[in-house]
């Protein structure tokens, strides 16, 4: 008579977010020290962008490629920070570095999923599935 569903068991809690802001943290101090406080968001957004791509795509941590992937990206992103002028106006830093931040996130997605196919080899893909 009612479809009763035993509860599924608790998985562990994902600190996943907390462990990114205490990363950037110091980043984001250590920048707006050496510069201003907008090239410190900025980074913290691009940084920020980064980890949470790397974390979509763990599946991939094995592979080199998928690092020598991250790696290229994030030096391309260093004269991004600090070579780029950022606007100095009335509006707040994130209305104009979160749309750069969203785009540079699908961007960093995009090159991890072109470097899969170009250097992912066996037609299975066991990394789907871990």
């Amino acid at each position: 008579m009612f479809d009763y569903e035993s509860p599924k068991p608790k998985e562990p809690t994902d600190y996943t977010g907390l462990k990114i802001v205490a990363l950037l943290a110091p980043v984001f101090f250590l920048i707006t020290f050496l510069s201003n406080a907008d090239a410190g968001l900025a980074a913290c957004i691009v940084l920020g962008m980064i980890m949470v791509a790397v974390k979509i795509r763990w599946n991939l941590r094995k592979h080199i490629w998928f690092w020598a992937t991250i790696a290229i990206v994030l030096a391309l992103h260093v004269p991004l920070v600090f070579m780029v002028r950022w606007p100095q106006g009335n509006g707040p830093t994130l209305f104009y570095t979160m749309p750069v931040g969203i785009a540079d996130f699908l961007i960093i997605l995009g090159s991890v999923g072109l470097a899969k196919r170009f250097f992912s080899t066996d037609s299975s893909d066991n990394d789907e599935r871990e």
